[in-house]
């Protein structure tokens, strides 16, 4: 017995230690391609945030270069000749918002200014410095005593002798560049030659330096503070203590940006791909924790049966011969257990299979009803191509078969939004032109409509201005087709045929599809699956129109009801109305 407990407790701490390997794994693995694809996010982050204020800062740059050749600034020997030209320069600054505008000569004095923040002499700026080699000049700085953040421009003004004979400065505010961006990206910071923090969505990260050939940053008080960087899969992590706004653990990415002479840099919150990662450990954990307890129960059935026939035989070998006849029944006994237990696994077996099998038809069922209108749709828009190309009407076959393309990019939507409900996932709703979607259902259920003879009382032209709701557009449009259709059925046993859809953009935003039929018999059970008044084996549907749109209307906060009305039955979906404040 205790060899029999020694073996059991070996085989348990071998798959233990075989379950923490694979899981150690897997979520490496995980965090890896988690982090890849976090990476993917850094960059394009990093590059809007980049190409945002590369784009400000280079509306001043243009400026400068603009206003370097202005003519009154090629006349300032007299008073009012700089008087002039210091109301242009206000003018300029107020328009663009720039810090100030100013005109220095060659020497660096600064003859005149919208502002005159910048002191009477520039000379020893290296923007202005480069200005008076003939190229482009540009810096930063922090202005006193305003502590203001500033970025310059300084284009040359050449003289008729081609020589350099004065600057033109335009001076940007950088707080006005960061406000179009602040808070609505990850930790975004960029920094000069010199590794100073000098623009950034962090107000705390402001002026904190790096030292040469070292990650991270330091306070420029040089305070220490808590930082750790390391290598995972190529990527650049840093382990941060930098404030509560600022993520624990960061993946760090830099692109140099020669444009503004400064190199942008971007700190992710690594904390998806660790929770990413650490999901995908666990759930292969519970897979083999689960494998482990059926393989160790069949294990322990197994050798309780071994040992069960083990003495079973022995007392059959200890037996007489008188004993033979209960010998003989004891096998057949053992046998038709045997067999007892061969049918018990083979019906287990037909159990999980014919549960497969109904799945498989609730599959079925969903996707045939989702894509049975724009199928119907593609083979009514072929059939037009064709007959118009017998025409020689090559222009409208085309349209045919541009609308059979998008009638194919709808369906592989459509499959999409089921593939997304199978896995319980669903695209974020948006706003959604509520004329337009039901202008498509119209458009999809108008062949059916005339081949049975109804009519459709909707007319586009009394609603050409868009109404706005929460919703998914092919979605949305499937309600409608739904109701449209479901409508149309219900007449079928009668001569006159009419169906109405009508918006109500009142308070409550609603959508009404009403028709002439026999109304509805039992308005509970008309959003239930499978309910349906047609004949059974019919191949009009199968019930699941209804309880789909139901389901497809409450994803996007609203609702939908079927009523009698005073002849006939009438559903209205309520919807939200999209708003700009509700979208921020």
């Amino acid at each position: 017995m205790r060899k029999l407990l020694r073996h059991r407790g070996w085989i348990v701490l071998g798959f233990g230690l075989a379950l923490a390997t694979v899981t150690t794994v897997v979520w490496s693995y995980g965090y890896r391609q988690a982090l890849d694809a976090l990476a993917r996010q850094g960059e394009a982050d990093l590059e809007l945030a980049s190409d945002r204020v590369s784009t400000q800062l280079q509306v001043y740059q243009e400026l400068a270069v603009l206003m370097a050749r202005h003519p009154v600034l090629g006349q300032l020997e007299g008073e009012e000749d700089r008087r002039l030209a210091t109301k242009l320069l206000r003018e300029v600054a107020d328009h663009t918002a720039a810090l100030d505008v100013f005109y220095a000569d060659a020497t660096g004095r600064v003859l005149v200014a919208a502002r005159g923040i910048t002191g009477p002499n520039v000379s020893e700026a290296e923007y202005f410095a480069r200005a008076t080699y003939g190229a482009l000049g540009k810096g930063h700085e922090v202005l006193q005593p305003q502590n203001r953040r500033a970025f310059f421009y300084a284009a040359p003004d050449f003289g008729a002798d081609g020589l350099v004979r004065g600057a033109l400065v335009v001076v940007a505010d950088v707080e006005d560049v960061e406000q179009t961006w602040r808070g609505s990206l990850p930790a975004v910071f960029f920094t000069g030659r010199s590794g100073e923090v000098f623009i950034s969505n962090r107000s705390e990260l402001l002026f904190w330096l790096r030292r040469p050939n070292e990650p991270g940053l330091r306070p420029k008080s040089g305070e220490a503070v808590e930082f750790s960087a390391y290598q995972v899969g190529g990527h650049e992590i840093w382990q941060l203590g930098w404030g509560r706004y600022l993520p624990k653990q960061a993946l760090h990415q830099a692109v140099e940006l020669p444009v503004i002479d400064m190199v942008g840099e971007i700190l992710l919150d690594t904390t998806p791909a660790r929770r990413i990662a650490t999901l995908q450990a666990a759930a292969l954990a519970a897979i083999f924790l689960a494998f482990g307890a059926l393989l160790f129960l069949a294990t322990e059935r197994r050798r309780t049966l071994a040992l069960a026939n083990a003495v079973l035989e022995s007392r059959v070998v200890k037996r007489t011969r008188a004993l033979s006849a209960t010998n003989v029944q004891l096998r057949r006994e053992v046998k038709e257990r045997q067999e007892a237990e061969a049918a018990l696994k083979l019906a287990q077996q037909e159990l999980v299979q014919a549960g497969k099998l109904s799945a498989l038809g609730q599959m079925s069922a969903g996707i045939s009803h989702e894509l049975n209108q724009p199928l119907m749709a593609i083979q009514q828009y072929a059939d037009n191509g064709s007959a118009f190309l017998s025409k020689d009407k090559a222009e409208r076959a085309g349209e045919n078969l541009g609308r059979i393309s998008n009638m194919a990019t709808r369906m592989a939507r459509i499959i999409k939004n089921l593939r997304a409900f199978a896995r319980n996932e669903s695209e974020p709703i948006s706003r959604v032109d509520l004329v337009q979607v039901i202008n498509t259902a119209t458009e999809l259920t108008e062949a059916r409509l005339k081949a049975d003879q109804v009519t459709l009382e909707w007319d586009p032209v009394e609603h050409k201005d868009p109404v706005y709701a929460w919703g998914g557009e092919v979605r949305l449009a499937q309600v409608f087709v739904n109701l449209i259709n479901n409508a149309a059925d219900a007449m079928l046993d009668q001569e006159d045929r009419h169906v109405r859809v009508e918006i109500n953009d009142g308070e409550q935003l609603t959508v009404t599809v009403s028709d002439i039929g026999p109304g509805i018999k039992e308005p509970e059970k008309v959003f239930e699956p499978f309910y349906s008044t047609k004949a059974v084996g019919s191949s009009e549907g199968m019930g699941l129109g209804l309880s789909i749109s139901y389901g497809l209307v409450q994803s996007f906060g609203g609702n939908i009801r079927g009523t009698n009305a005073e002849r006939g039955a009438m559903f209205t979906v309520e919807l939200e109305y999209w708003t700009e404040e509700d979208a921020a």
